[in-house]
């Protein structure tokens, strides 16, 4: 597949967990409409991270000829929504929402900060250069 249509996909899973994120923190926990979108925005997170592992960095160094810095937070995203679901199902509320905060903020926060970037395709498409 090409790094554009990696892209595309990344981008297509990625955009809707903005809100979603946001949504599922605002709604009453536990009620059904957070499960709903929760379990969306698992999903979706879960397929854009494994998408973002295979497209290779475009910045920076590279580890193995394709792995950059940017890898870490996908890989730490496949790691902590599973944990989260995990803690939620054996009671461990507190440790659910911290792990669905942290993700949200490493993940959609920061790791999309960096999108913005001079050089990134995000960049150049918001400020045209």
């Amino acid at each position: 597949m090409s790094y554009e249509t990696l892209m595309f996909a990344h981008l297509v899973t990625v955009v809707p967990c903005i809100g979603l994120g946001i949504a599922a923190m605002l709604l009453r926990k536990g009620s059904q409409p957070h499960r709903v979108v929760g379990r969306v925005y698992v999903g979706l997170m879960l397929l854009t991270s494994a998408i973002t592992l295979c497209m290779p960095a475009r910045a920076g160094g590279r580890l193995f000829l394709h792995f950059g810095f940017i890898h870490t937070f996908s890989v730490i995203t496949l790691v902590s929504l599973p944990y989260a679901i995990y803690a939620v199902r054996t009671g461990n509320v507190r440790g659910h929402q911290i792990s669905m905060v942290m993700t949200y903020v490493g993940a959609i926060v920061i790791a999309g900060s960096f999108t913005l970037f001079p050089g990134r395709y995000l960049h150049q498409l918001f400020f045209g250069d």
